[in-house]
Protein backbone atom coordinates (compact mmCIF):
# COMPACT_ATOMS: atom_id res chain seq x y z
CA UNK A 1 0.00 0.00 0.00
CA UNK A 2 1.24 3.68 -0.83
CA UNK A 3 2.02 5.37 2.30
CA UNK A 4 1.53 8.98 3.64
CA UNK A 5 5.00 11.47 4.17
CA UNK A 6 5.15 14.55 6.07
CA UNK A 7 5.06 16.19 2.91
CA UNK A 8 1.93 15.87 0.23
CA UNK A 9 3.57 12.82 -1.42
CA UNK A 10 3.16 9.29 -1.72
CA UNK A 11 5.22 6.73 -2.49
CA UNK A 12 3.87 4.01 -4.49
CA UNK A 13 5.86 0.46 -5.08
CA UNK A 14 6.27 -0.53 -8.66
CA UNK A 15 4.17 -4.09 -9.05
CA UNK A 16 5.78 -6.18 -11.24
CA UNK A 17 4.23 -8.37 -13.72
CA UNK A 18 2.59 -11.99 -13.94
CA UNK A 19 6.65 -14.00 -13.87
CA UNK A 20 8.60 -11.18 -12.35
CA UNK A 21 9.83 -11.33 -8.82
CA UNK A 22 11.77 -8.11 -8.91
CA UNK A 23 11.44 -6.26 -5.30
CA UNK A 24 12.60 -2.42 -6.49
CA UNK A 25 11.30 0.72 -7.89
CA UNK A 26 8.25 3.28 -7.01
CA UNK A 27 6.36 5.66 -8.29
CA UNK A 28 6.26 9.15 -6.28
CA UNK A 29 3.31 10.98 -6.90
CA UNK A 30 1.80 14.74 -5.87
CA UNK A 31 5.24 15.79 -5.99
CA UNK A 32 5.58 19.70 -7.14
CA UNK A 33 9.39 19.37 -8.18
CA UNK A 34 9.86 23.05 -9.05
CA UNK A 35 8.88 23.80 -5.73
CA UNK A 36 10.33 21.11 -2.69
CA UNK A 37 10.05 21.41 0.62
CA UNK A 38 13.00 20.10 2.83
CA UNK A 39 10.51 17.39 3.78
CA UNK A 40 9.71 16.98 0.36
CA UNK A 41 13.67 16.53 -0.20
CA UNK A 42 13.82 14.06 2.17
CA UNK A 43 11.28 11.95 1.52
CA UNK A 44 12.77 11.53 -2.23
CA UNK A 45 16.09 10.76 -0.97
CA UNK A 46 14.94 8.58 1.32
CA UNK A 47 12.98 6.95 -1.62
CA UNK A 48 15.62 6.63 -3.86
CA UNK A 49 17.81 5.07 -1.11
CA UNK A 50 14.89 2.54 0.04
CA UNK A 51 13.50 2.09 -4.13
CA UNK A 52 16.54 2.29 -6.09
CA UNK A 53 14.48 3.46 -8.72
CA UNK A 54 11.97 6.11 -8.65
CA UNK A 55 9.23 7.32 -11.00
CA UNK A 56 7.89 10.75 -11.28
CA UNK A 57 4.87 11.30 -14.02
CA UNK A 58 4.02 13.83 -16.52
CA UNK A 59 6.98 16.19 -15.97
CA UNK A 60 6.74 17.33 -19.20
CA UNK A 61 7.33 21.49 -17.99
CA UNK A 62 10.60 20.12 -15.84
CA UNK A 63 13.40 22.42 -17.18
CA UNK A 64 16.87 21.65 -17.81
CA UNK A 65 18.07 23.80 -14.55
CA UNK A 66 15.33 22.27 -12.33
CA UNK A 67 16.82 18.97 -13.49
CA UNK A 68 20.15 19.56 -12.39
CA UNK A 69 19.11 21.11 -9.23
CA UNK A 70 16.73 17.76 -8.60
CA UNK A 71 19.65 15.35 -9.52
CA UNK A 72 21.77 17.69 -6.92
CA UNK A 73 19.68 16.43 -4.18
CA UNK A 74 21.92 13.57 -3.68
CA UNK A 75 25.02 14.82 -3.34
CA UNK A 76 24.91 18.90 -3.04
CA UNK A 77 28.82 19.13 -3.53
CA UNK A 78 28.65 17.45 -6.71
CA UNK A 79 29.05 19.98 -9.73
CA UNK A 80 30.51 18.62 -13.03
CA UNK A 81 29.19 16.12 -15.14
CA UNK A 82 29.57 12.38 -14.34
CA UNK A 83 32.28 11.60 -17.07
CA UNK A 84 33.70 14.76 -17.15
CA UNK A 85 35.85 16.12 -20.21
CA UNK A 86 35.85 12.29 -21.48
CA UNK A 87 32.99 12.58 -23.80
CA UNK A 88 35.39 14.89 -25.79
CA UNK A 89 38.06 11.87 -26.73
CA UNK A 90 36.37 10.82 -30.04
CA UNK A 91 37.64 7.01 -29.45
CA UNK A 92 35.75 6.78 -26.39
CA UNK A 93 32.54 4.34 -27.10
CA UNK A 94 30.13 6.84 -25.07
CA UNK A 95 30.83 9.84 -27.54
CA UNK A 96 28.68 9.16 -30.07
CA UNK A 97 25.43 8.70 -27.67
CA UNK A 98 25.32 11.83 -25.71
CA UNK A 99 24.86 15.86 -26.60
CA UNK A 100 25.47 18.25 -23.98
CA UNK A 101 22.96 20.93 -23.32
CA UNK A 102 24.48 24.27 -24.29
CA UNK A 103 22.94 26.04 -21.18
CA UNK A 104 23.35 23.05 -18.42
CA UNK A 105 26.44 20.99 -19.17
CA UNK A 106 25.65 18.35 -16.80
CA UNK A 107 22.60 17.54 -18.81
CA UNK A 108 22.99 15.78 -21.99
CA UNK A 109 20.60 14.96 -24.90
CA UNK A 110 19.93 11.49 -25.79
CA UNK A 111 17.45 9.22 -28.36
CA UNK A 112 17.02 8.75 -31.97
CA UNK A 113 16.30 10.31 -35.38
CA UNK A 114 16.59 14.31 -36.48
CA UNK A 115 15.78 16.99 -33.82
CA UNK A 116 15.63 20.84 -35.90
CA UNK A 117 15.66 22.22 -32.75
CA UNK A 118 16.12 21.61 -28.66
CA UNK A 119 17.40 23.45 -25.77
CA UNK A 120 19.80 25.40 -27.78
CA UNK A 121 21.00 22.66 -29.83
CA UNK A 122 20.39 22.52 -33.61
CA UNK A 123 19.59 20.70 -36.51
CA UNK A 124 21.37 17.78 -34.22
CA UNK A 125 20.80 13.97 -35.33
CA UNK A 126 20.22 11.37 -32.35
CA UNK A 127 21.72 7.31 -31.87
CA UNK A 128 20.09 4.92 -29.97
CA UNK A 129 22.84 2.48 -29.48
CA UNK A 130 22.13 -0.44 -31.10
CA UNK A 131 23.65 -3.92 -29.88
CA UNK A 132 25.30 -4.73 -33.76
CA UNK A 133 27.80 -1.64 -32.87
CA UNK A 134 29.06 -3.74 -29.64
CA UNK A 135 28.07 -7.15 -29.58
CA UNK A 136 29.95 -9.81 -30.98
CA UNK A 137 27.60 -11.85 -32.73
CA UNK A 138 24.34 -10.13 -33.41
CA UNK A 139 20.58 -10.90 -34.26
CA UNK A 140 20.24 -11.58 -38.20
CA UNK A 141 18.78 -8.28 -39.87
CA UNK A 142 15.08 -10.04 -40.69
CA UNK A 143 14.77 -10.94 -36.94
CA UNK A 144 16.09 -7.17 -35.69
CA UNK A 145 13.18 -5.29 -35.98
CA UNK A 146 11.16 -7.69 -33.86
CA UNK A 147 14.15 -8.45 -31.18
CA UNK A 148 16.76 -7.21 -29.07
CA UNK A 149 19.63 -7.28 -27.09
CA UNK A 150 20.14 -5.91 -23.74
CA UNK A 151 23.02 -3.54 -25.17
CA UNK A 152 25.37 -3.19 -21.55
CA UNK A 153 25.11 -3.51 -18.36
CA UNK A 154 26.86 -0.74 -16.26
CA UNK A 155 26.96 2.06 -13.88
CA UNK A 156 27.16 5.84 -14.83
CA UNK A 157 30.76 6.04 -14.02
CA UNK A 158 34.07 7.74 -15.52
CA UNK A 159 35.85 4.69 -13.76
CA UNK A 160 39.00 6.96 -13.91
CA UNK A 161 39.99 10.00 -12.24
CA UNK A 162 36.17 10.77 -11.27
CA UNK A 163 33.91 9.52 -8.27
CA UNK A 164 31.11 7.31 -9.38
CA UNK A 165 27.66 9.61 -9.31
CA UNK A 166 24.93 9.54 -6.70
CA UNK A 167 22.29 9.47 -8.55
CA UNK A 168 21.29 9.87 -12.24
CA UNK A 169 17.91 11.45 -14.13
CA UNK A 170 16.13 10.65 -16.92
CA UNK A 171 13.39 12.65 -18.49
CA UNK A 172 11.29 10.89 -21.39
CA UNK A 173 10.75 14.17 -23.83
CA UNK A 174 9.33 12.15 -27.00
CA UNK A 175 8.87 8.89 -27.05
CA UNK A 176 7.36 7.07 -30.14
CA UNK A 177 4.84 3.89 -29.24
CA UNK A 178 5.49 0.85 -31.00
CA UNK A 179 5.16 -3.12 -30.49
CA UNK A 180 6.80 -4.60 -28.04
CA UNK A 181 10.12 -6.53 -28.58
CA UNK A 182 11.53 -9.92 -27.25
CA UNK A 183 14.63 -8.85 -25.47
CA UNK A 184 17.25 -12.13 -26.42
CA UNK A 185 20.33 -13.39 -24.01
CA UNK A 186 21.70 -15.34 -26.30
CA UNK A 187 24.26 -16.62 -23.67
CA UNK A 188 22.87 -20.37 -24.14
CA UNK A 189 20.27 -20.49 -21.00
CA UNK A 190 17.37 -19.89 -23.59
CA UNK A 191 16.29 -17.16 -21.50
CA UNK A 192 14.41 -14.12 -22.57
CA UNK A 193 12.31 -11.09 -21.98
CA UNK A 194 9.34 -9.12 -23.15
CA UNK A 195 9.52 -5.75 -22.97
CA UNK A 196 8.86 -2.49 -24.09
CA UNK A 197 10.68 -1.05 -27.47
CA UNK A 198 13.53 1.14 -25.94
CA UNK A 199 13.12 0.53 -22.41
CA UNK A 200 15.75 1.03 -19.71
CA UNK A 201 16.10 -1.94 -17.76
CA UNK A 202 17.25 -2.09 -14.61
CA UNK A 203 18.59 -4.70 -12.26
CA UNK A 204 18.88 -4.28 -8.38
CA UNK A 205 22.55 -4.87 -7.00
CA UNK A 206 21.64 -5.22 -3.47
CA UNK A 207 19.53 -8.59 -5.19
CA UNK A 208 22.22 -9.54 -7.09
CA UNK A 209 24.73 -9.25 -4.08
CA UNK A 210 21.83 -11.26 -1.84
CA UNK A 211 21.08 -14.26 -4.23
CA UNK A 212 25.03 -15.05 -4.04
CA UNK A 213 26.25 -18.28 -2.21
CA UNK A 214 28.11 -17.48 1.30
CA UNK A 215 31.54 -18.36 -0.28
CA UNK A 216 30.72 -15.90 -3.13
CA UNK A 217 29.43 -13.40 -0.95
CA UNK A 218 32.17 -13.74 1.24
CA UNK A 219 34.75 -13.15 -1.56
CA UNK A 220 32.21 -9.96 -2.89
CA UNK A 221 32.68 -8.15 0.45
CA UNK A 222 36.36 -8.66 0.65
CA UNK A 223 37.75 -8.02 -2.82
CA UNK A 224 38.67 -4.97 -4.85
CA UNK A 225 38.18 -4.11 -8.07
CA UNK A 226 40.37 -2.33 -10.29
CA UNK A 227 39.25 -0.63 -13.33
CA UNK A 228 41.05 0.26 -16.62
CA UNK A 229 42.60 3.59 -16.81
CA UNK A 230 40.41 5.25 -19.33
CA UNK A 231 38.20 2.47 -19.88
CA UNK A 232 35.99 3.85 -22.59
CA UNK A 233 38.99 4.19 -25.14
CA UNK A 234 40.13 0.92 -23.80
CA UNK A 235 37.66 -1.11 -23.94
CA UNK A 236 36.88 0.58 -27.93
CA UNK A 237 38.04 -2.13 -30.15
CA UNK A 238 36.27 -5.17 -27.64
CA UNK A 239 33.17 -6.97 -28.52
CA UNK A 240 30.59 -7.85 -25.76
CA UNK A 241 28.87 -10.70 -24.53
CA UNK A 242 25.60 -11.40 -26.09
CA UNK A 243 23.91 -10.65 -22.48
CA UNK A 244 25.34 -7.62 -22.40
CA UNK A 245 27.11 -8.24 -19.11
CA UNK A 246 30.44 -7.81 -19.78
CA UNK A 247 33.06 -8.28 -22.58
CA UNK A 248 34.57 -11.65 -24.47
CA UNK A 249 37.99 -11.41 -24.03
CA UNK A 250 39.88 -11.33 -27.36
CA UNK A 251 42.87 -9.34 -26.57
CA UNK A 252 41.55 -6.46 -28.59
CA UNK A 253 42.17 -3.79 -25.97
CA UNK A 254 44.23 -1.25 -26.49
CA UNK A 255 47.62 -0.78 -24.47
CA UNK A 256 48.72 1.64 -22.54
CA UNK A 257 51.04 3.16 -25.15
CA UNK A 258 47.50 3.43 -26.98
CA UNK A 259 45.82 5.71 -24.31
CA UNK A 260 45.86 9.64 -23.33
CA UNK A 261 48.44 10.17 -20.46
CA UNK A 262 47.84 7.83 -17.67
CA UNK A 263 48.16 9.03 -14.03
CA UNK A 264 48.53 6.15 -11.54
CA UNK A 265 46.44 7.95 -9.14
CA UNK A 266 43.50 8.87 -11.23
CA UNK A 267 42.91 4.32 -11.81
CA UNK A 268 40.04 3.49 -9.60
CA UNK A 269 40.36 0.80 -7.52
CA UNK A 270 36.84 0.01 -6.03
CA UNK A 271 35.39 -2.11 -3.21
CA UNK A 272 33.29 -4.65 -5.22
CA UNK A 273 30.27 -4.15 -2.68
CA UNK A 274 28.69 -0.86 -2.48
CA UNK A 275 26.97 -0.13 0.20
CA UNK A 276 23.62 1.84 0.44
CA UNK A 277 24.13 4.67 2.76
CA UNK A 278 20.20 4.60 4.34
CA UNK A 279 19.72 1.13 4.70
CA UNK A 280 23.46 -0.60 4.90
CA UNK A 281 22.49 -3.45 2.69
CA UNK A 282 25.77 -4.19 0.78
CA UNK A 283 25.02 -4.14 -3.71
CA UNK A 284 27.34 -6.73 -5.68
CA UNK A 285 28.36 -3.54 -8.02
CA UNK A 286 30.73 -3.93 -10.58
CA UNK A 287 30.72 -2.28 -14.05
CA UNK A 288 31.49 -6.15 -15.74
CA UNK A 289 32.96 -3.83 -19.33
CA UNK A 290 35.60 -1.96 -17.73
CA UNK A 291 37.06 -3.75 -14.94
CA UNK A 292 40.98 -4.97 -15.45
CA UNK A 293 41.90 -6.81 -12.01
CA UNK A 294 40.61 -8.48 -8.47
CA UNK A 295 42.61 -7.64 -5.77
CA UNK A 296 41.88 -10.14 -3.34
CA UNK A 297 41.98 -9.86 0.66
CA UNK A 298 45.68 -11.26 1.07
CA UNK A 299 46.32 -8.92 -1.78
CA UNK A 300 46.87 -11.20 -4.86
CA UNK A 301 46.02 -9.53 -7.84
CA UNK A 302 44.26 -11.77 -10.70
CA UNK A 303 45.10 -10.19 -13.30
CA UNK A 304 44.57 -12.23 -16.05
CA UNK A 305 41.50 -10.14 -18.06
CA UNK A 306 39.44 -13.75 -19.24
CA UNK A 307 39.39 -15.46 -15.60
CA UNK A 308 38.58 -11.36 -14.05
CA UNK A 309 35.74 -11.57 -16.50
CA UNK A 310 34.47 -15.08 -15.95
CA UNK A 311 34.70 -14.48 -12.37
CA UNK A 312 32.93 -11.35 -12.24
CA UNK A 313 30.58 -12.48 -14.99
CA UNK A 314 29.37 -16.05 -12.87
CA UNK A 315 28.99 -13.74 -9.79
CA UNK A 316 26.47 -11.08 -12.02
CA UNK A 317 24.96 -12.97 -14.37
CA UNK A 318 22.22 -14.44 -11.65
CA UNK A 319 20.82 -11.52 -10.92
CA UNK A 320 20.12 -10.73 -14.82
CA UNK A 321 17.42 -13.26 -14.88
CA UNK A 322 14.59 -12.22 -16.62
CA UNK A 323 12.34 -12.22 -13.60
CA UNK A 324 14.58 -9.79 -11.83
CA UNK A 325 14.82 -7.01 -14.82
CA UNK A 326 12.58 -4.06 -14.08
CA UNK A 327 12.23 -2.49 -17.85
CA UNK A 328 10.61 0.83 -17.78
CA UNK A 329 7.89 1.31 -20.00
CA UNK A 330 8.20 5.12 -21.09
CA UNK A 331 5.62 7.53 -21.18
CA UNK A 332 6.13 11.46 -22.30
CA UNK A 333 6.76 13.26 -19.28
CA UNK A 334 8.10 10.45 -17.39
CA UNK A 335 10.97 11.28 -15.18
CA UNK A 336 13.35 8.98 -13.35
CA UNK A 337 15.95 8.99 -10.80
CA UNK A 338 18.19 6.18 -10.50
CA UNK A 339 20.61 5.16 -7.26
CA UNK A 340 23.82 4.31 -9.53
CA UNK A 341 25.43 3.22 -6.70
CA UNK A 342 22.60 0.43 -6.44
CA UNK A 343 21.53 -0.98 -9.90
CA UNK A 344 23.01 -1.64 -13.28
CA UNK A 345 21.17 -0.22 -16.23
CA UNK A 346 21.34 -1.27 -20.06
CA UNK A 347 19.27 0.88 -23.24
CA UNK A 348 17.29 -1.83 -25.09
CA UNK A 349 15.64 -1.66 -28.28
CA UNK A 350 16.29 -0.39 -31.90
CA UNK A 351 14.57 2.50 -33.96
CA UNK A 352 14.09 3.53 -37.52
CA UNK A 353 15.93 6.59 -38.66
CA UNK A 354 12.55 8.28 -38.88
CA UNK A 355 11.73 7.49 -35.34
CA UNK A 356 12.17 10.16 -33.33
CA UNK A 357 13.18 9.93 -29.42
CA UNK A 358 14.37 12.47 -27.19
CA UNK A 359 15.68 12.36 -23.49
CA UNK A 360 17.31 14.27 -21.01
CA UNK A 361 19.96 12.71 -18.73
CA UNK A 362 21.84 14.39 -16.09
CA UNK A 363 24.63 12.89 -13.18
CA UNK A 364 27.05 14.45 -11.62
CA UNK A 365 30.45 13.12 -10.47
CA UNK A 366 30.29 12.24 -7.16
CA UNK A 367 31.88 14.84 -4.21
CA UNK A 368 32.76 11.47 -2.14
CA UNK A 369 33.77 7.86 -2.60
CA UNK A 370 31.63 4.86 -2.80
CA UNK A 371 30.54 3.61 0.61
CA UNK A 372 32.47 -0.06 1.44
CA UNK A 373 31.29 -2.73 3.55
CA UNK A 374 31.80 -1.85 7.04
CA UNK A 375 34.36 -4.29 9.39
CA UNK A 376 31.83 -6.31 10.98
CA UNK A 377 30.03 -6.73 7.62
CA UNK A 378 33.36 -7.90 6.00
CA UNK A 379 33.32 -10.88 8.64
CA UNK A 380 30.10 -12.11 8.51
Amino acid sequence: MPHSTTSTMTIHPITPPPGSTYNFGAEIRGADLENLSSSDVDTIVRALYENQVILFKNQSTLSSKAQYEITSLFDPEATGYGHGKTLDAKRSILHPDLKTVPSQPQVQVIGNGPVESFEGLENITLKHPHHKTFHKDVISEEDDRENTRFYRWHIDAALYDLEPPKATSLLAVKVPKTAKMTCRYDDGSGDELRLPRGSTAFVSSYTMYDILSEEDKEFARTTKVQYAPHPYIWMSPAKSRSNGLGLVTEDLELSSSDLPPIEESKIKILPMCWRNPVTGKLALQVHPSAVQKLILKDGTVIDDLKEVREIVHRMQRPGIAPELVYPIDWEEGDFAIFNNRGVLHTVTGSFLPEEVRIFRQCNMAASEGVLGPKEDQEED
